[in-house]
């Protein structure tokens, strides 16, 4: 049995899950089925269904029965508007160019200040830096995304979005500097290429592609990517630091993505993304 939870959260994994298959089965997932395919990466069923718990009090899971009356989950509108929205970060597979940029510029009331601190939360997690005090940038691509972020959980009174560029004073590789942890980011690549490019390597030997294994090391990288493209907002290469890993991991996720990701749908007896 592989031991993930140092790396591998359960809750993130049954995502992790239905973004790369559940989304795209006839009908609601069974619980059997979870506990089943959690069980592959390490995952027991005590935590399945805890996890599964959570994600439903969430409003991400809706439990609901298969034709054949069994308790299963779907998703939610918000969970499946979630993952279309990040579809478009975690399989992107042109380098990013310089499109602007979209700034998000909030006032809360203090006597509603928790929803200031949500706010942070929230465009952190979206990528976004801090410009100055109350002023969060992105790459303009982020827009749609942070909009629909910002509507469901009703925070899009309290925030103007725009768009522009960059004019000075200080050169904008100097202030993306300041405005991302760009050393922070590159650790997290580093993180990912030491797990996961000795795995791609050993694929990349083999002439074979096993369905319960390609299934495995596919849910496990994509779990460990997923997330990646949100602390790393992309930004244009001209703007980077030279020889920048996300460039590396970048190329290694697509390369797993290509080999394992249908051969893994056979394990999960689902259909994956077109």
């Amino acid at each position: 049995m592989i031991n993930v939870s140092d790396q591998h959260a359960p809750r993130s994994l049954i995502v992790t899950l239905y973004g790369a298959y559940g989304r795209f089965a006839p009908g609601p997932v069974p619980v059997a089925e979870l506990i089943r395919l959690l069980a592959a990466v390490g995952v027991d069923a005590p935590s399945v269904r805890s996890s599964v718990s959570r994600l439903k009090r969430r409003g991400l899971l809706v439990p609901a029965r298969t034709a054949r009356g069994a308790a299963g989950y779907e998703l939610s509108a918000d969970a499946r508007q979630l993952l279309e929205d990040g579809d478009r970060r975690i399989y992107a597979t042109a380098p990013p160019g310089d499109e602007g940029w979209v700034l998000a510029v909030f006032s809360v009331p203090e006597s509603e200040r928790q929803k200031r601190h949500v706010l942070r939360s929230r465009l952190s997690g979206l990528g976004f830096g801090t410009a100055a005090p109350g002023v969060w940038i992105a790459p303009a691509r982020l827009y749609e995304e942070t909009r629909h972020t910002l509507e469901r959980l009703r925070l899009d009174g309290y925030v103007d979005l725009f768009r522009g560029e960059h004019l000075g004073f200080a050169p904008t590789t100097r202030a993306v500097a300041r405005w991302w942890d760009l050393a922070g980011i590159a650790e997290q690549h580093e993180a990912f290429l030491t797990r996961h490019a000795p795995v791609l390597r050993t694929w990349e030997r083999r002439t074979d592609t096993p369905s319960e294994e390609a299934y495995r090391d596919y849910l496990l990288a994509l779990d460990s990517w997923r997330h990646l493209p949100y602390a790393d907002p992309g930004l244009p290469a001209a703007l980077l630091p030279d020889d920048w890993p996300g460039t590396r991991s970048a190329a290694v996720f697509r390369a797993l993505h290509e080999r394992l990701r249908d051969a893994g749908a056979g394990y999960a007896a689902l259909e994956p993304a077109g």
